[in-house]
């Protein structure tokens, strides 16, 4: 299948019941979305990932990640990045994580914890070849302190910044290191101006849109539960943004995602 339409790289469909799931794909699809990843935030639940993962057709495409997110590393098992990587071992599974750090939620305690965590997720990708979903929040300087770290240790590695909310040095930290970047209905919001300003330079080959569902609804939809769909609204907001088409800005985007998401076939 040639996809045409948009991708929400980046949703959480464990929070919806399985009752409401076919209509929010009908939504989805009928938005002009024709692919997902449903983003795994606890690796003790990965089979669930992988179950969400087959509600996959032909009309729209339904991908995984599994990992452990920054906020859960006290709760989960840390696993080395071998046995992670032997745990992405499936064709649903296109990417490793969500992981990275979050020092808005985290406590100091709590940090060590999130960076051992994220270099194990780090090492599963370079083992993978699979992208590392990265969050981050509050923690810009020890982030690409790591990733720079790891790349000039151990070698490049594919990943993303999702859901992208952090200043101008992190984005441009994180091209230069090959990574890509995912904007989210925060930049809708009518006080995000300085992630629009990151948004309007980050090179139309590593740009990727995304829900972050079902949180973050984009405007017009603030203040309600998000949902995949709703990834047109902030699409169509950032090919305002930057001068072109819907259709274009789909298009570009989606050939994105699959550069960078290589298994999501």
């Amino acid at each position: 299948m040639t996809r045409t339409g948009l991708t929400d790289s980046h949703c959480h469909l464990d929070h919806f019941s399985a009752e409401e799931m076919p209509e929010v794909l009908a939504r989805t699809r009928q938005a002009g979305v024709d692919g997902l990843v449903t983003i795994g935030t606890r690796l003790s639940r990965a089979g669930q990932q992988k179950t969400l993962a087959t509600l996959d057709a032909p009309e729209l495409r339904v991908w995984c990640t599994i990992g452990t997110h920054p906020d859960h590393v006290d709760e989960e098992a840390l696993p080395t990045g071998a046995e992670l990587a032997a745990m992405a071992d499936d064709a649903c599974v296109v990417g490793i994580g969500e992981s990275g750090l979050d020092y808005f939620h985290g406590k100091e305690d709590v940090r060590p914890r999130q960076q051992e965590s994220f270099r194990v997720h780090i090492d599963a990708a370079r083992r993978t070849g699979l992208p590392l979903v990265i969050h981050t929040r509050e923690a810009d300087d020890d982030t690409l302190a790591i990733l720079r770290d790891e790349t000039e240790a151990r070698g490049a590695f594919p990943f993303l910044i999702h859901c992208f909310s952090s200043g101008p040095d992190l984005a441009r930290g994180a091209l230069e290191l090959g990574g890509y970047v995912s904007f989210s209905g925060i930049a809708t919001f009518n006080r995000a101006q300085a992630v629009r300003d990151v948004a309007a330079f980050v090179p139309a080959d590593r740009l990727l849109v995304e829900t972050d569902s079902p949180y973050l609804a984009p405007v017009p939809k603030r203040g309600k539960r998000n949902e995949p769909g709703y990834v047109a609204y902030t699409a169509r907001m950032l090919a305002e943004l930057r001068g072109m088409e819907d259709a274009a800005f789909a298009e570009m985007t989606t050939r994105n995602f699959s550069r960078l998401f290589t298994q999501a076939v």
